[in-house]
């Protein structure tokens, strides 16, 4: 493995500055042509993320090369690892733009703003993915949750998502405080706030001081709301509910993906002489998180609102990968977030497809009789509901396979029962969906929702999407060989 020393170079910081380039020149078409071609928004944004896609997969070589490049004093890092996370963002970016573009079109909400939001977000994900120093971790939390409060109320005429908007905003500023808070305190206690240094300071010391203890139970806490963890998901649901769909869609893949990075990196790089005060913790966490997340989404009649609470669980079986670590566990994270993300904006794509004007079509019962209506959809659909399942052979099967084998491996045996019986729970609700569809069918014709949202774009963002969970599922080796090569560079 090749380390190279700190220096500085744009080139390290290049996809970043594209994709911001990007939505500066979004900004500027609205501003000298005005509404007249509101698609141009989405095709520059489109290809900024491809642009920033294909300099981040050649920067800084090969994934076999297992090179880090320190910059900038250290507070940038380009690894593998990063590199890894950075193409899970940059693709879900790319699926959701794509999804958004006829939806937008419905809501006469075709804004430039909204692409803006999306890319500078994407910046914010891939700062906390390749900052090796707390606060610019913190710059990039703030960067992404800012952009996230307003897209979470991009649709203003709906109280529904103006009530989220607030309650995300609220959720997000005391995970902000948790956060910078325990900064402060794993600051004054290591004189740096540099991961590479904090590691080394504590191998020096050998055990945390009491201070060092609170500041990680405090950053601990405040990633437990950015992941939407158990105790801490409060309103996550609400919040899931009243956003756009292709913004719910969104916020469950690239920044729950975002928030995991930052955090392995910090307990797995800075904290790992801690490991004794968080194990148990997180244990406790993820049981909860598991738990919680399926047991309560068995009641809920809203699908968006369901598929929340399937959220909420995942980052619970997330939780047993960073537990379990070593070479399983952590293969097992990078994994299990790229399928999640192909997995989950897949079947929010159906959803903003037949949400209707107003998404007044987001129940359950809804979806009765859209087998026959739109076969194609429905089948889509419940590829992804298997695969969020963990039905073989969809890439979600063998990505909860690495989880709970990583976690036997490690010893946690009871905790990869309790995953195993959540992941059996969580059949019923999503299969609550494909039964309303193929097996009741609806009470009256006009009742099966229109395809409203239908468009040559979202066709290509649910093929993918399928193409992504069956190769995951079905010819995993050349994916996993990329994950090993992520991790290892990160170790």
């Amino acid at each position: 493995m090749e380390q190279v020393m700190s220096s500085i170079s744009l080139s390290a910081i290049a996809p970043e500055l594209v994709l911001v380039a990007c939505g500066l020149i979004v900004l500027m078409i609205q501003a000298v042509v005005g509404r007249k071609y509101p698609d141009s928004f989405a095709y520059v944004s489109l290809l900024g993320v491809a642009a920033a896609l294909v300099l981040v997969w050649k920067q800084p070589g090969p994934f076999e090369a297992r090179i880090i490049e320190y910059f900038f004093m250290d507070m940038w890092v380009v690894d593998n690892f990063s590199r890894f996370f950075k193409i899970i963002f940059l693709l879900g970016t790319g699926l959701t733009v794509l999804i958004s573009i006829k939806y937008l079109h419905n809501e006469a909400m075709q804004h430039s703003e909204y692409y803006a939001l999306m890319l500078m977000c994407t910046v914010g994900m891939m700062v906390m993915a390749s900052a090796s120093e707390l606060i610019t971790i913190f710059l990039g939390v703030e960067l992404m949750s800012i952009s996230l409060y307003a897209l979470t109320g991009y649709t203003r005429t709906r109280m529904l998502a103006n009530e989220a908007a607030i309650k995300y905003f609220i959720l997000g500023s005391f995970a902000s405080a948790f956060l910078i808070y325990g900064i402060a305190l794993i600051y004054g206690t290591t004189g740096t706030s540099q991961i590479p240094a904090i590691a080394e300071f504590l191998a020096k010391a050998g055990s945390g001081a009491s201070v060092l203890v609170m500041g990680m139970a405090l950053i601990l806490i405040g990633f437990a709301f950015k992941t939407a963890a158990v105790p801490f998901h409060m309103w996550a649901p609400d919040v899931y509910e009243g956003a756009p769909a292709p913004v719910t869609g969104f916020m469950s893949a690239g920044p729950k993906a975002a928030a995991f990075a930052a955090f392995v990196r910090i307990f797995m790089e800075a904290l790992p002489g801690l490991q004794t005060d968080w194990v148990m913790v997180i244990w406790i966490l993820a049981a909860l998180t598991m738990t919680v997340g399926n047991v309560i989404a068995l009641v809920q009649e809203n699908i968006k609102r369901m598929l929340a609470y399937s959220s909420i669980a995942h980052a619970g079986y997330v939780l047993v990968a960073f537990l379990a670590a070593g070479e399983l566990g952590l293969t097992s994270i990078l994994y299990y977030m790229l399928v999640y993300t192909f997995m989950n904006l897949g079947a929010f794509a159906v959803i903003t497809m037949l949400a209707g004007a107003g998404e007044s079509r987001v129940r359950v019962d809804d979806y009765r009789g859209v087998g026959y209506k739109h076969p194609v959809a429905a089948l889509a659909m419940s590829l992804f509901l298997f695969s969020l399942a963990g039905i073989p052979p969809t890439g979600g099967f063998l990505g909860k396979f690495y989880i709970f084998s990583a976690a036997v491996k490690q010893g946690f045996i009871w905790l990869a029962i309790i995953g195993v019986l959540n992941s059996v729970v969580s059949v019923y609700y999503y299969l609550r969906v494909t039964v309303a569809m193929y097996m009741q069918p609806a009470a009256q014709p006009e009742d099966v929702p229109a395809a409203t949202a239908l468009s040559p774009a979202l066709i290509i963002a649910v093929c993918i999407s399928a193409y992504g969970v069956l190769t995951l599922g079905l010819f995993p080796s050349s994916y996993v060989a990329i994950v090993k090569a992520s991790f290892l560079s990160f170790l």
